[in-house]
């Protein structure tokens, strides 16, 4: 490395480590936040969840939402959006459960509020990809959010989240992480204070088995009760995919680690011998530019589209016969489960950790091994070539796909919430107690 690039690098890793050390004193300044009196719980438990952004348009955040809905008919659900970064929501707000904004970007900011937004989060790690998005007065935000009135649980749904939650919630408040990735795929800065935070849970929720394993060892002898419970499909609006179109079809952001360059490499061969097909990218993001760039250097115009974000995914599942997954790393991605529930079958690289649980192999879908190229090729290559195949896998990839029922996910969650009972004992001092664990 020369010297002109090793300055930068030099200048980021001083700034977070100076970071961490505000981040830890301002964690330590706020620690009397966790003596207040939380009431014992009424007949229905409050239930706040923690979301970065309701109005965005995230696996997580749909996830999430479509989560909260049956979960309203058992408890009182709020959810708590750090930001409302967009004016309206993408995915629809679950009916009956009550959701605020802690830094509402589109109201009237007075001086302090335009004055500490200048600066950034103290509370969110500079590690975390949320931490570009918060300010200091964002932090203001959630803590008043989030302390304004005592809850029975604290479901937060990302690391920076469940960092809070696990660092200030009150006692006597049941605390509840739901990590949709895993420990590996955090950077070692982060994976530290994730291991050092995540211990004061009550319950850590992720969504794979190999996720589990990961976190039982680094979390051994804590106490906190680690469980696996995947995602859900919503209801599928529409008849499933027929597989008469010669579309495939893939989405999401347009980020390195959703392997859209390999993608777009793999379909190049294909543009070529199926000349009738095309493969279709939903999305949008920073790579946008660099993926058209690459698609013309390719020739493949006309071939390939950047369609954009849309509304009606399942919509175009529908109008599609192939779907493809060329991430670098996921967690258990919810766009397989909703192509497997729309009939689709599914290519997806064997990468850590979500497809290799979802796909049997030959069963309902096609796995290859992550990054290689020539064999998403060849997988691709023999669904488009051999209808009879693309239909057997498609009709088991709904079979297979009845197990990610929101109605049998959201059971399991009810009665992870409802099985918290009773909570530790509360301290009505206002003095600090010796934390307590619920048996796993």
């Amino acid at each position: 490395m020369n010297e002109p690039d090793r300055k930068p690098r030099l200048r980021r890793r001083v700034r977070r480590r100076a970071h961490r050390v505000l981040r830890r004193a301002a964690l330590w300044t706020l620690r009397p936040l966790r003596w207040r009196r939380v009431p014992p719980p009424g007949e229905r438990l409050h239930v706040r969840v923690l979301l970065q952004n309701a109005h965005g348009t995230g696996g997580t955040i749909r996830t999430v939402l479509n989560l909260c809905g049956p979960l309203t008919r058992d408890h009182d659900i709020e959810i708590v959006s750090a930001l409302k970064g967009n004016p309206k929501p993408f995915f629809p707000l679950p009916a009956g459960a009550a959701v605020t904004y802690a830094d509402d970007r589109f109201a009237p900011k007075g001086r302090t509020a335009r004055l500490l937004g200048r600066f950034p989060s103290l509370l969110i790690p500079a590690e975390e990809s949320s931490f570009r998005y918060m300010s200091l007065w964002t932090d203001v935000c959630l803590l008043r959010a989030l302390h304004r009135t005592p809850c029975d649980v604290l479901i937060a749904t990302r690391p920076s989240l469940i960092l809070l939650a696990a660092e200030l919630t009150p006692r006597g408040t049941a605390t509840i992480g739901q990590d949709h990735m895993s420990l590996e795929s955090y950077q070692p800065p982060l994976r530290r204070q994730v291991v050092r935070a995540y211990r004061r849970l009550t319950v850590l929720s992720v969504l794979t088995a190999p996720a589990r394993a990961g976190y039982e060892a680094a979390l051994a002898g804590s106490g906190v009760r680690i469980v696996r419970i995947p995602n859900a499909s919503p209801p599928l609006p529409g008849r499933p995919s027929r597989r008469e179109h010669e579309v495939v079809l893939a989405a999401g952001r347009l980020v390195a680690n959703k392997g859209f360059d390999l993608l777009i490499r793999a379909y190049a061969p294909i543009a070529a011998e199926h000349p009738g097909w095309t493969l279709r990218i939903f999305g949008s993001g920073l790579r946008r530019e660099r993926l058209a760039a690459l698609i013309a250097e390719l020739g493949l115009t006309g071939r390939v589209e950047l369609s954009g974000f849309t509304r009606d995914l399942h919509g175009e599942m529908a109008r599609a016969s192939i779907y493809v997954l060329s991430s670098r790393r996921e967690g258990m991605p919810m766009v397989i489960i909703e192509a497997m529930g729309m009939g689709l079958p599914v290519v997806s690289f064997d990468c850590p950790f979500g497809p290799p649980e979802l796909i049997t192999h030959g069963h309902d879908g096609l796995l290859v091994p992550t990054g290689d190229v020539d064999a998403l090729t060849a997988a691709l290559r023999e669904l488009i070539a051999d209808p009879g195949l693309r239909d057997r896998l498609g009709e088991q990839a709904r079979r297979s796909a009845r197990a990610y029922d929101l109605e049998h996910i959201g059971a399991r969650w009810s009665r992870l919430i409802s099985g918290l009972r009773p909570f530790p004992p509360h301290d009505f001092t206002g003095k600090p107690e010796k934390s307590r664990r619920i048996p796993a």
